[in-house]
């Protein structure tokens, strides 16, 4: 028997798109809530100079699971030494959480040896442009061969931007896996330090849907087959947990 589990390497997750504002620290936040629930112990890493995730990370409360993380300033400091970091093989993800207005060569060196690249994207018009102009610049990148994901972003049913929005998605190779809603959960699991998994779940079932789709497709992207002895190390399945650890209280 072989089963699939994530690699016990160091998984690195980018979250990119040069347009400010499209929901990149959202995405990044609620991945590594995510992450934290699952096992092993994830990396949030900040490299926007105003701070937004790590200032999520100072909100997060005592008791919640625990979530390392690498400010702005650490992150350069890190760079400038070489990546890698120096981590544990029973490390979880690291997640990267980047600016507006990357230069190319930040842009070339986040994602030359990143496992999976995440593009938010909102329905309009000059965000359409910007980001697929962006995602066409990166596939031209040389050598480029690492796996990206569209995800719209604040999205509305039945509206005509997010019809446009899709119709847009739907005529470029790179694929569109989830739309998240314009919902206020992100913002109230935001304001307590929080990632939607942990809230209640009864109020976010909706949001999880769609966030599992994310889940799912980086499951696919960061899995390799193992041999069976090794499953006892790792929590392989991303929805054991999602029944029990968001049914608790958190104020919404």
């Amino acid at each position: 028997m072989i089963t699939t589990l994530y690699r016990d390497d160091l998984n690195k997750i980018v979250i990119l798109n040069p347009k400010g504002g499209c929901g990149k620290t959202t995405l990044a936040t609620n991945l590594a809530s995510y992450f934290a629930l699952r096992g092993p112990t994830p990396t949030l890493i900040d490299f926007d100079p105003n701070g937004y995730t790590a200032r999520w990370l100072e909100r997060r409360p005592q008791d919640s699971r625990r979530i390392n993380g690498i400010a702005s300033d650490e992150f350069a400091l890190q760079r400038r030494r070489g990546w890698p970091f120096h981590m544990s093989k029973m490390a979880g993800p690291v997640i990267i959480d980047t600016p507006a207005a990357l230069t190319r060569r930040e842009i070339t060196e986040l994602t030359y040896d990143a496992d999976c690249i995440l593009v938010p994207i909102l329905p309009s018009a000059f965000d359409v442009h910007v980001t697929t102009s962006f995602i066409a610049q990166l596939l031209l990148l040389t050598d480029f061969d690492r796996p990206v994901a569209v995800i719209a972003n604040r999205t509305r049913k039945n509206t005509r931007s997010l019809a446009m929005l899709m119709r847009v998605l739907n005529s470029i190779e790179t694929p569109t896996i989830a739309e998240l809603r314009n919902s206020q959960n992100y913002v109230h699991a935001t304001a307590l330090g929080l990632g939607i998994y942990e809230m209640p779940r009864h109020k976010v079932n909706q949001d999880i849907e769609q966030f599992d789709l994310i889940i799912d497709w980086l499951d696919r992207q960061l899995m390799k087959t193992l041999e069976p002895g090794l499953i006892s190390r790792f929590n392989p399945l991303p929805k054991l947990f999602a029944s029990s650890a968001t049914g608790g209280s958190h104020p919404d």
